[in-house]
């Protein structure tokens, strides 16, 4: 495979991976509009929405790829799901704390006095809210990644498309 095939394979991915995560973050920021639009509260985070499922997107894409081990390939394809999603969740909150704490740094005397604090800051709930959508769509993900190896790369999609009762 050339190059220019591997970078155009490697885009196609990202993309499509991104789109995924996307939707996952568009709605929940819906959700978080509607909620808010109640007490008059305006809510704005459009872009960080698409930069966090790029970044999502990118890293899934990157951890597909590592394995397991052996001991995880010899178990049920739903372990694997799980501890993949597990992983996968654990990062994304260690990496929404820190970026809290970052944020937050100035008010708290620093990034350690922050990460110190970070568990009793008044933004705790959106962060783990936050991780609870980004878990759930991680787990959907690996699911649907494991039907995508084992099926064919448009099987689901195939079955998707065919009559409801139409049985091979």
């Amino acid at each position: 495979m050339s190059a220019s095939a591997k970078l155009k394979e490697e885009l196609r991915a990202v993309g499509l991976y991104t789109l995924f995560f996307g939707a996952w973050f568009s709605a929940f920021m819906l959700l978080k509009v509607l909620i808010l639009e109640e007490y008059q509260i305006r809510f704005s985070g459009l872009s960080a929405v698409f930069v966090g499922a790029l970044v999502l997107a990118k890293v899934v894409l990157l951890l597909e790829h590592v394995s397991l081990g052996g001991w995880i390939a010899q178990r049920p394809a739903w372990v694997e799901i799980a501890v993949r999603t597990a992983l996968y969740a654990l990062g994304v909150l260690v990496v929404l704390l820190l970026e809290k704490a970052f944020e937050v740094r100035h008010e708290a005397g620093g990034v350690l006095r922050a990460l110190a604090g970070i568990l009793r800051h008044e933004d705790i709930p959106h962060v783990i809210a936050s991780a609870i959508v980004a878990t759930g769509a991680l787990l959907v993900f690996n699911v649907s990644s494991l039907i995508r190896k084992r099926l064919g790369p448009g099987a689901l999609l195939g079955l998707l498309r065919a009559p409801a009762g139409k049985v091979d």
